[in-house]
């Protein structure tokens, strides 16, 4: 089970989850909107679970895709493909609430057999190999674009929550940006046990002075929060993010 995730711009990628998707018409006017005038999406499995014993035939897997938006925010979709139809044919459903999302996936569970949805809970996601190991650092050109690079350098530095984001001397520095590129950079991660609920990404923020130089912001994106608030933490650096993703999932008890 499964299909190609084409590379393609975030418009095309919106138009192939919906012409695909049995529910398109639930999407609201305005998130597809946004959609389409992202920046940049990334797509990756979240979750796949076979349901009974019959070599693997009947199952459902999720898709999250996010898409990185003109003022640095993120928007999540979630794709949920399941091969109940006839002769095994996939179908798809496309959801922006979470929480309609997993009424969804425990219908189609239900609707396969197997494990009681209750008892989920405790038993492992299973997850391809490639998201179980660092993936190796790849050296990204940079694409510059000068449009409104000072306000976009503010807006990321005010949502930061972290006491020890870069200070005035940086927000002085990057009051001179006049052109930026934004990345966003993938962290494969496992969680181990349990749903995987875990949310935890990179974004790299670069930004030219008026003077030559180059300024970094590496942005964390996270909900390894005790409430499982999404949160978001902006560093110089990209090992102080790593490290404050490390510090913060050892807290609640999780393995990235």
């Amino acid at each position: 089970m499964g299909h190609s995730r084409g590379e393609g711009t975030p418009a095309e990628l919106m138009d192939g989850l919906l012409a695909r998707a049995q529910n398109g018409f639930e999407i609201d006017e305005a998130v597809l909107a946004q959609a389409r005038s992202a920046l940049m999406h990334q797509s990756e499995l979240r979750s796949c679970r076979q349901c009974n014993e019959r070599c693997g035939q009947l199952g459902y897997s999720t898709y999250r895709h996010v898409f990185l938006l003109a003022d640095g925010s993120s928007l999540l979709l979630w794709e949920l493909e399941h091969n109940t139809g006839e002769g095994g044919r996939p179908l798809y459903e496309l959801y922006a609430d979470e929480d309609a999302l997993t009424l969804a996936e425990r219908r189609v569970h239900e609707r396969l057999g197997g494990t009681r949805w209750e008892e989920l809970d405790g038993l492992p996601l299973w997850l391809p190999d490639q998201l179980l190991h660092t993936a190796e650092p790849v050296e990204n050109s940079r694409a510059y674009v000068a449009d409104n690079s000072a306000d976009h350098a503010r807006r990321v530095l005010r949502r930061a929550e972290n006491p020890d984001r870069p200070g005035e001397e940086t927000v002085r520095l990057l009051a001179t940006a006049f052109a930026h590129d934004i990345a966003l950079a993938p962290k494969p991660r496992r969680r181990s046990g349990g749903p995987d609920a875990t949310w935890c990404r990179f974004y790299e923020h670069a930004f030219l002075l008026a003077g030559g130089d180059e300024i970094v912001l590496w942005e964390l994106e996270h909900n390894l929060t005790r409430d499982g608030r999404l949160v978001c933490e902006v560093y110089l650096d990209e090992v102080s993010a790593e490290l404050a993703a490390d510090r913060h999932a050892r807290a609640l008890g999780v393995d990235l």
